[in-house]
């Protein structure tokens, strides 16, 4: 977006009413962006306790997870577009409001399948926070947006780090409802300060027609529910992948994901704009986050389940296993961020996702002598941490500095492709720890894997657009 046009959206934001408080309006932002965050990683740490209280496996106790992921992947292409063109104001408001709302009906169901849904529905209110949120940075934020923007990379993992502490503190002192209760407040104090202080959209951008890409919605989420079914069936017993219960839904996952490709390269008014899933420089940037990041926080948001598998850790001990790397990320990404425009984009992406390696290795191998499992295990996801934040802030200005102008839409693609990479991460490890005798040791395998398969993916980083500078 050229700077005329963020001239023009100040001054409509203006009238009859006070200057855009900046630290106000990111503040409010990063309120909401860290709700979401708490919300990845606190119900992990509930996921044993739910288990149990809910009498189920925990393949579908997984499922709390993944179908979080599921709704948020289907409706972030959506959240972007609305944003674009109904408003961002708008569409921040309604996603906190939806988002409060399934919150709180999470907390008082009382059956998994009931549950599982509801976290879709949960998704579907949080799919709309990053997209609206950048938007209004890119808006309102001028020559600062790219830090503004980078600084993004510092608040979820805060959220990351304190999520897992809260949910130890709730299961054991409390219940594993408390892990959805605690967004309750945390909503209704975001809408009430953006009410306040995010100006009202300008009406120009209300005015545009909309039209919703039924098809294409249902070709993806008929893809990636599909594909989530067939590898959550491979936990059960006696399924092997020449099962029909595994075969039907792969091959419609397959043939949907396929259609969708298909629909989106001869619509008119697709639902996703091809060319920003694989055109040029935008396929590199799509494959490293789904890599990168979203596979990696797929990969930490269960590093506490793995403490009480292996280790048989009690919750509040699990829960503070991402302590380390919450603090470490947090840190680096500000120094990630600060430095951004001189190291450009590639040196911390190479140098991140080469710590993130390290980190997988670390959680694999068993602790070295004279070191508690729970120091060994902080210590890996602290390594961890550090990749993160060295990659976040670059990977997320990578695609917004190609289309500034498609801020909201880019923003609602990253954290797409970041959802893909934890569904893949998440429903594959859960569905592994349903089939087999020891779910710890076998954890510890997927981490060996992963670290093997990072290492492999580096080459892609040489593919990223580099760029120096403010954007």
């Amino acid at each position: 977006m050229n700077e005329g046009g963020v001239g023009v959206m100040n001054r409509g934001a203006d009238v009859g009413s006070r200057p855009v408080r900046r630290g106000v309006v990111f503040a409010i932002v990063a309120l909401t962006l860290l709700m979401v965050s708490i919300d990845s990683t606190i119900v992990a740490t509930a996921l044993h306790a739910l288990q149990n209280a809910m009498d189920t496996t925990v393949n579908w106790a997984g499922w709390t997870l993944t179908s979080y992921s599921f709704g948020y992947a289907l409706m972030l292409p959506i959240s972007g577009a609305l944003s674009e063109r109904y408003g961002r104001r708008r569409v921040f408001l309604g996603s906190v409001i939806a988002f409060t709302a399934a919150s709180l009906l999470c907390g008082l169901a009382d059956n998994i399948a009931v549950l599982i849904a509801l976290r879709a529905i949960q998704a579907g209110g949080g799919a709309g926070f990053m997209p609206s949120a950048t938007a209004i940075i890119v808006d309102y934020f001028g020559d600062a947006r790219d830090r503004a923007v980078s600084l993004f990379g510092s608040i979820l993992p805060i959220g990351a780090m304190i999520g897992p502490l809260f949910g130890g503190l709730f299961v054991t002192y409390w219940s594993w409802r408390g892990v959805f209760f605690v967004n309750v407040p945390l909503g209704i104090a975001v809408v009430a300060a953006a009410l306040r202080y995010i100006p009202r959209d300008p009406i120009r951008r209300r005015a545009k027609s909309f039209r919703l890409d039924i098809p294409g919605m249902v070709m993806l989420g008929s893809g990636l529910l599909m594909g989530m079914l067939a590898v959550s069936h491979l936990g059960g017993a006696d399924v092997h992948l020449l099962s029909l219960s595994f075969m039907f839904p792969a091959i419609v996952s397959i043939g949907s994901i396929w259609m969708f490709l298909r629909h989106i390269a001869r619509t008119t008014a697709p639902f996703i704009s091809p060319e920003l899933i694989r055109g040029p420089n935008f396929g590199a940037v799509n494959l490293v986050n789904v890599i990168y990041t979203g596979m990696t926080l797929g990969a930490v948001a269960l590093i506490p389940l793995y403490g009480t598998m292996r280790y048989h850790l009690n919750a509040f001990d699990s829960g503070t296993l991402l302590l380390a790397q919450g603090i470490a990320s947090v840190v680096v990404s500000l120094v990630a961020a600060l430095t951004l425009r001189r190291t450009g984009h590639r040196l911390p992406l190479y140098v991140g996702s080469s710590i993130v390696v390290g980190g997988m290795v670390l959680l694999a191998v068993p602790p070295a002598i004279g070191i508690s499992p729970h120091a060994w295990l902080a210590t890996a996801a602290g390594v961890t941490g550090i990749g993160i934040g060295a990659i976040n802030p670059a990977s997320r200005n990578a695609g917004l500095q190609l289309a500034p102008e498609r801020s909201s839409t880019l923003a609602a693609l990253r954290s797409l492709a970041l959802q893909i990479g934890s569904i893949i991460t998440v429903s594959t490890t859960t569905a592994i720890l349903s089939s087999v005798n020891v779910p710890g040791m076998a954890q510890a395998w997927v981490y060996a894997v992963m670290a093997v398969m990072f290492a492999a993916a580096l080459p892609l980083i040489s593919r990223i657009p580099e760029h120096h500078g403010s954007w």
